[in-house]
């Protein structure tokens, strides 16, 4: 019995179109995955993430007294993270290079020891680039014992060359739930 053309035709047709799917699938796969670094790269040339650096900076060398730049402070708390947190002050003006310092108030509220991790982020995200930490508690891990408070300090400044066009800064902390660890202190 002889095949029929259109039928091996159809087959390959098939198998084509099964490969296709398959690679298309695998493709997407891949794009996902770099998806994340890809932006990460896009925000840190435009400037636009927010991030502010990961490091301690050296106290700015000059102030701009001419000038003055409001300061927002505010603090959120990751659901099921069972602390306080919030800072001591809400706002602030500042003049660009000058180095001022502030505390946030940490409460672990559970019956146990918990380690909390702070990150931060400033809106507008053009602005983080200019905003540096010259010591942060959001640079270690905070570990509290049951009930125990503790007082986190954060000492920045504005850098001078913040464009002009920028009036007003919010660094805002969301703390997170971290495991804890043997390296984990208080700052």
């Amino acid at each position: 019995m002889a095949r029929h053309p259109e039928s091996s035709q159809a087959a390959r047709g098939k198998r084509r179109s099964t490969w296709s799917l398959v690679a298309m699938a695998v493709a997407m796969f891949g794009f996902a995955f770099a998806l994340v670094p890809l932006y990460d790269v896009f925000c840190d040339i435009t400037g636009i993430n927010g991030k502010t650096a990961d490091g301690p900076t050296a106290e700015s060398g000059r102030v701009d007294i001419q000038r003055e730049v409001t300061v927002e402070f505010v603090a959120y708390i990751s659901p099921g993270m069972e602390w306080t947190f919030e800072p001591e002050v809400r706002r602030l003006v500042v003049h660009p290079g000058e180095t001022r310092t502030i505390n946030y108030s940490a409460r672990n509220l559970t019956s146990e020891a918990t380690v909390g991790q702070a990150v931060p982020s400033v809106t507008p995200g053009t602005g983080a680039r200019y905003f540096n930490k010259i010591e942060c508690f959001c640079f270690n891990r905070q570990p509290l014992a049951a009930g125990a408070s503790a007082q986190l300090p954060l000492v920045f400044y504005v850098d001078p060359e913040l464009p002009d066009d920028i009036h007003t800064l919010t660094l805002a902390y969301t703390l997170f739930n971290a495991p804890p660890t043997e390296t984990a202190q208080t700052q």
